[in-house]
């Protein structure tokens, strides 16, 4: 009897298997889509307060208050992209974009709109930039470093 393993190809090592996709890359994304799902609520809940809706107020309130600890949130998903995936850029960028978002809140506590609004304005722009960069580039796992690999020239030689 001849079983079927006999007649089965080799499937070749993939030369790429270093640079797959991580799961924390997708969580990344998964954390950057509800902010940025959050964050485009704010400017229809303002502007429903600012339509005589004092309700409107306290939709604000709570959704700075989730759109700022999505912020948060994002910052810890960010560094451990860092960590495992050697990418410091959305690191960098979700830092800038969490202490733009803190003064913004903080802001309109104090109801200073002259600075509240044109954070506001600031915030969802470059959060709707990052949301298109981290889905339009690929996350990937850097290649293993080999320490013991020979030179070019040692190799030729």
């Amino acid at each position: 009897m001849v079983t079927i393993d006999r007649f089965r190809r080799a499937v070749p090592a993939r030369s790429d298997a270093g640079h797959r996709k991580w799961s924390c890359g997708w969580a990344l994304r998964a954390v950057v889509s509800a902010h940025a799902v959050a964050i485009f609520g704010q400017p229809v809940f303002a502007g429903v307060y600012l339509s005589g809706d004092y309700d409107g107020l306290r939709w604000h309130l709570a959704g700075a208050n989730t759109v700022t600890s999505l912020g948060y949130v994002q910052l810890i998903a960010a560094i451990v992209v860092w960590v495992r995936l050697r990418q410091a850029w959305p690191f960098v960028a979700t830092l800038a974009l969490v202490a733009a978002e803190t003064v913004q809140y903080f802001a309109g506590m104090d109801g200073a709109l002259w600075l509240h609004l044109p954070l506001g304005v600031l915030t969802v722009v470059a959060l709707t930039v990052m949301f298109i960069a981290v889905w339009r580039q690929p996350v990937l796992r850097p290649a293993p470093r080999t320490a013991w690999a020979p030179r070019e020239e040692e190799a030729s030689g």
